[in-house]
């Protein structure tokens, strides 16, 4: 350290402290990075690698990016994974005696981004916390840049895929784990397989003091209900997020005032596998929005309004009063027209007031941010009244949640001008007539134009130059300036102060104070700028909280307009919802395919599913034929409905449905070493351990992945399962025919086909499901379809006859197959009989014993 240079000195001194990240050391007007920071950023950056002298031997590897666009950098270093230490300069350097004092302000990392370049407007940024102590975990969620903060407790033996569906629910970008979370490998093993995301393992003093922090943080009354007591494994999720945001963050935190406590028996249970299958957000193709049920419902006008949505999406609500009051408000939106284009209308001119707040709480908001927050106050009152002209009392305790806010509105527009900059260094921030100090030296230092016009007259008329001028630039300041052909006139008083080609340039002692003056005015200006902008801020800090809670309402307001807005637009009706069983439809619509289908005809169909006569339906037909999209617009009709959204469909009742699980599609995990049969099963197995009777299942294909009679044996028993022992609405599409013998001997098992026109060996899918068992699969016709060649559909069709023809002869073997699953479950067989062969060692038994203990049980069964 002792060969450094002290700026070097100062650098290595900084960076010890932050050794895991890519440190940005401010110098100038640039952040710089050094070493192996330097060579990294480089190389990820694409940045050029020079050098700089440190005092050693050896010159020190250097990058840098401009301070004024540094967030472009960051951004992109944040989306590799890495974290970045913001150092600055904590001193003006012109003021500054010796060596510029400079110190970290802050750490970025994937959960802790605010700056608005760096995220998506309609997408929350979520940090999540978990803490596991014995069976229990405590799960928190918070999204720095907009200060909205959730709490969980998660108990018993399925704890792990508890945890596994909250991450879901919130797609965190960063992850925050005590030491006792490394025992559930199941996930550990998702997240790092699953999401992308910044793991962050924090130790154990990181919880101490767990009840002062909370208590400092939120006060004496944190949420105590639900199990989320302060000393328990929740109340530690939360104070260890605290302690990772106040490490990273050093100031700001007082962003998260309040934490929601929630239980995960508030919103429907969506698996990983369900919320990709029914596309809510993403395509799972593509990963686009576009094609998604958020795509079709998007109509909002804020970017409060947008996360807002996607929240709704991805935790539909399982009580029936609470989406019966969206529902009400939806409708009284979608019957006045005018007064919702007028809500609209306003809303596309509000402010992302929760990130704004966030920036200012920061005391990074710009001038130009705070004026478009009084911007966004100005549509409040409007606001407030349209929403209270509704006849809707759910509409009007809405509008109460709207403060006008006009204190904060005429508090902005009196200090600041209307044509703020983005930025302070160049000042116009402060509005004319709210500071006297401001508004004298903006005199002077516009007023100095005038001045030096009036001495370039006087200099003039004295001297007799005609050429003679006043001018300025920022390396020599302020001269005078006289060509070379009149340098004999000048006076004695004017001292050279450069040569050019064709003049010369000189200053006065008269000059010289008038440029002190100016030059001092508006120095003076600038800090006196900053100051008033930095009060304002400090001001509008102290009123987050009604901000917050407008912004909260407005938001809803949003959401529910555009709900309103889509059901007018695509024809929509308020669907049914109570806490009864049934699931009826009548000619339901695919949301999404529909709107994907623009200007074609979409065909309709009903559903009837009730738990009782109609509890489980299986639905045969050839692929293409539309089996899975009648099942996925079930699901997403469903789905829409327990938002609190109007459905695609001419009439529909909803019973709650706590859990929407589906099996669709053929894929494979590779990284996890499971084949596409193995991924089938497991996803199998989960829904049949987490369904209960209030769920919906969707079940699309089982056991195609294995040879026909094991395959046809699982899907049997799996029917068997859903139908006797959970007795929850179920969809069940399949090619294995022989299963539509169900419907004769388990109750509630109900066949319907996919209709279909056939010509010869021409087909037309005619998108209609209507009752009974399909006659044929048509998967030659299909393939033909879908182009394969004439000589091996040729080919596929005699073969096809030949195992026709073979299966009419082993058609009593397979009946008999059928009818021995039957007796296995039935308690036909005497215990004592059972007790025998469960005792009976078959790697012993001799070939007489065995047809001794075969005689034995016949003649049994046929007693």
């Amino acid at each position: 350290m002792a060969e450094l240079s002290p700026m070097m000195a100062q650098y290595f001194e900084i960076k010890q402290q932050h050794k895991d990240e890519i440190l940005f050391f401010r110098l100038g007007d640039f952040y710089e990075m050094f070493f192996d920071d330097a060579i990294l950023a480089s190389k990820e950056l694409e940045l050029t690698l020079t050098g700089r002298d440190c005092g050693q031997a050896e010159r020190a590897p250097m990058c840098g990016v401009p301070f004024h666009s540094y967030e472009s950098y960051v951004a992109r270093l944040i989306a590799k994974g890495y974290k970045v230490a913001i150092c600055e300069q904590m001193e003006d350097p012109a003021l500054a005696k010796g060596l510029v004092k400079r110190d970290v302000i802050r750490v970025i990392t994937p959960g802790t981004v605010i700056e608005s370049s760096m995220l998506q407007d309609d997408k929350n940024n979520y940090i999540c916390s978990i803490y596991l102590e014995g069976d229990k975990a405590g799960v928190c969620f918070a999204d720095v840049s907009t200060g909205q903060t959730y709490a969980t407790l998660l108990n018993g033996a399925a704890v792990s895929g508890q945890i596994i569906t909250e991450l879901c629910r919130y797609n965190p970008s960063e992850v925050l784990l005590n030491e006792a979370m490394l025992s559930l490998k199941d996930v550990t093993a998702y997240i790092k397989q699953h999401m992308a995301c910044a793991v962050e393992l924090m130790e154990n003093e990181a919880y101490a003091d767990a009840q002062d922090a909370l208590n400092d943080q939120f006060g004496e009354g944190w949420p105590v209900s639900g199990g989320l007591a302060k000393d328990g494994p929740a109340g530690f999720a939360v104070s260890g997020l605290l302690t990772y945001l106040r490490r990273t963050q050093k100031h700001g935190v007082e962003r998260l005032r309040t934490v929601v406590s929630y239980a995960e028996a508030q919103y429907m249970q969506l698996s990983p596998v369900t919320r990709a299958n029914l596309e809510l957000t993403q395509t799972m193709r593509g990963r686009e929005k576009r094609g998604t049920l958020l795509w079709v419902l998007d109509k909002t006008q804020t970017a409060m309004g947008k996360r807002l949505l996607r929240s709704w999406l991805e935790q539909p609500l399982v009580s029936a009063p609470a989406i019966n009051d969206r529902l009400d408000c939806v409708q009284a939106l979608h019957g006045e027209s005018v007064q919702r284009a007028e809500i609209t209308e306003t809303l596309s001119h509000v402010f992302d007031m929760e990130r704004l707040m966030t920036r200012t709480v920061y005391g990074s908001a710009t001038p130009k941010e705070i004026y478009a927050l009084a911007g966004t106050c100005r549509q409040l009152p409007q606001l407030r009244a349209l929403t209270e002209s509704f006849d809707c009392p759910q509409l009007k305790a809405l509008a109460v949640q709207i403060d006008p806010l006009t204190d904060i509105h005429d508090r902005i527009v009196s200090a600041i001008d209307e044509n703020a900059p983005s930025t302070l260094k160049d000042g116009g921030v402060i509005r004319a007539g709210f500071s006297p100090e401001v508004d004298e030296l903006r005199d002077i230092v516009h007023g100095g134009k005038g001045f030096l016009s009036q001495m370039e007259a006087k200099l003039k008329e004295e001297t007799g130059i005609r050429t003679l001028k006043v001018g300025f630039n920022r390396v020599f300041g302020y001269y005078i300036e006289v060509s070379k052909s009149f340098t004999d006139q000048v006076p004695a008083n004017f001292v050279r102060k450069q040569t050019l080609a064709n003049a010369e340039r000189y200053i006065t002692e008269d000059l010289k104070n008038l440029e002190n003056k100016i030059l001092g005015a508006n120095e003076r200006l600038l800090v006196l700028e900053r100051k008033l902008f930095e009060e304002l801020l400090f001001d509008l800090s102290a009123q987050l909280t009604r901000i917050q809670s407008t912004a909260a309402a407005v938001a809803k307001l949003d959401v529910l307009t555009a709900l309103a807005q889509v059901a007018a637009d695509n024809n929509y009706v308020r669907p049914t919802v109570d806490e009864g069983s049934e699931l009826l439809i009548q000619e339901g619509r695919h949301p999404v395919i529909e709107q994907m289908l623009k200007g074609s005809l979409f065909v309709p169909n009903d559903t009837t599913l009730d738990c009782a006569e109609n509890n489980l339906l299986i639905i045969t037909g050839p692929n293409m034929a539309g089996k899975s999209t009648y099942m996925r617009q079930n699901a997403l009709i469903a789905l829409m409905a327990q938002i609190g959204s109007f459905v695609p469909a001419k009439e529909c009742r909803v019973g709650v449905v706590d859990a929407i699980f589906t099996r669709v599609g053929a894929s494979d995990d590779l990284s996890a070493g499971q084949s596409t049969f193995m991924v089938e099963m497991t996803e199998v197995a989960q829904i049949l351990e987490y369904a209960t009777r209030k769920s919906l299942v969707i079940l699309d294909e089982i056991g195609r992945g294995t040879s026909t009679f094991d395959g046809m044996s699982i899907a049997r028993a799996v029917v068997e399962h859903i139908a006797v022992k959970i007795g929850c609405k179920t969809l069940f599409a399949t090619h294995y025919h022989e299963l539509t013998e169900l419907e004769d001997l388990l109750p509630g098992v109900k066949n319907y086909n996919i209709a279909v026109k056939k010509r010869g060996d021409d087909i037309t899918f005619l998108r209609r499901i209507v009752r009974g068992p399909a006659d044929d699969s048509y998967g030659i016709q299909v393939a033909k379809l879908a182009g394969l060649p004439d000589e091996v559909t040729e080919r596929a069709k005699q073969v096809l006859k030949t195992l026709d023809a073979a299966s009419q002869s082993n058609k009593r073997v397979t009946q008999l197959d059928f009818e021995a699953l039957e007796a296995m479950n039935s308690p036909a067989v005497p215990s004592e009989m059972m007790d025998k062969l469960s005792a009976l060692d078959v790697e012993t038994l001799t070939p007489i014993e065995a047809l001794n203990f075969l005689y034995e049980l016949k003649k049994t069964l046929d007693n």
